[in-house]
């Protein structure tokens, strides 16, 4: 009888054993629905580049203001009911798809392009805005298109579609890169670089507050601007509400408003 009953009891603790192996873990994989837990914690986390005047950047009070900043608060609005519910992350153009991707902030709001390879590995917003690639150039430079950088040295922000764009459009020319456009403004005013590439909302800063830099007319691509979040299930009905929200905002002329009072309004 002892034999038996321990043969039992054994038994019974192998089937429990088998059942917890086998049994999927219900929570340990599910992730929390990233809008509830907003809406729980009552404030958005917005990852922001703090380098990108007119975009983003700190005015004299240390205070993150911009176009990208605006925008920011206009989503906390809809999604929370109060502008002033958003908590700034600065970041970089080199990490903040990883900022995204990994949960660190809730959203980018950084003139993130809209592209294939990126929507690999982040989700997108529709696009609320589009920029075009240009061309910064001192104003006595010879340079009159973009074919006249071949073999010359061209500045383009780590982290930016620019690069890519650049060993398209001219393969020979000579591709550095910058961390921060404040180092490539100051590497091209030394004569150390050529020209810088990037948005034409970006660049055109740089020509309203200094006479001796201007553009090149041209525009070479289109740069559909989004607003980025993790991929995955917990992130769609996020992206449902941004979307909507950014709907909004154009059928009420905000993202044009939000062009001229920051001066990015420069096709």
């Amino acid at each position: 009888m002892k034999k038996t009953a321990l043969i039992l009891i054994l038994m019974f603790f192998a089937l429990i054993a088998i059942y917890f192996f086998l049994s999927p873990a219900k929570d340990e994989f599910v992730e929390e629905d990233l809008y509830n837990e907003i809406m729980q914690r009552g404030y958005i986390k917005v990852g922001i580049n703090t380098d990108s005047k007119p975009f983003g950047f700190y005015d004299k009070n240390g205070n993150i203001i911009g176009y990208d900043a605006d925008l920011s608060r206009y989503i906390a609005q809809y999604l929370l009911k109060n502008r002033e519910k958003v908590k700034f992350v600065p970041i970089t153009p080199s990490n903040r798809l990883i900022k995204a991707s990994t949960g660190q902030v809730d959203i980018v709001i950084s003139t993130v392009t809209i592209t294939p390879a990126r929507q690999e590995v982040v989700s997108f917003s529709i696009p609320y805005d589009i920029a075009g690639q240009a061309v910064l150039v001192k104003s006595n430079s010879s340079i009159k298109s973009i074919s006249d950088l071949a073999n010359q040295t061209v500045g383009v922000i780590f982290g930016t579609t620019a690069e890519k764009n650049m060993k398209v459009l001219v393969p020979t020319a000579n591709v550095r890169g910058f961390t921060s456009y404040a180092e490539a403004y100051k590497t091209l005013k030394s004569g150390n670089i050529t020209a810088i590439t990037s948005d034409d909302t970006i660049l055109s800063r740089f020509v309203i507050d200094d006479s001796s830099v201007r553009l090149l007319p041209k525009r070479y691509s289109k740069e559909p601007y989004g607003i980025a979040f993790k991929k995955g299930s917990s992130t769609v009905k996020l992206k449902e509400n941004i979307d909507f929200a950014i709907k909004d905002m154009q059928q009420k002329n905000v993202i044009n408003r939000l062009r001229k009072y920051w001066n990015v309004d420069c096709k």
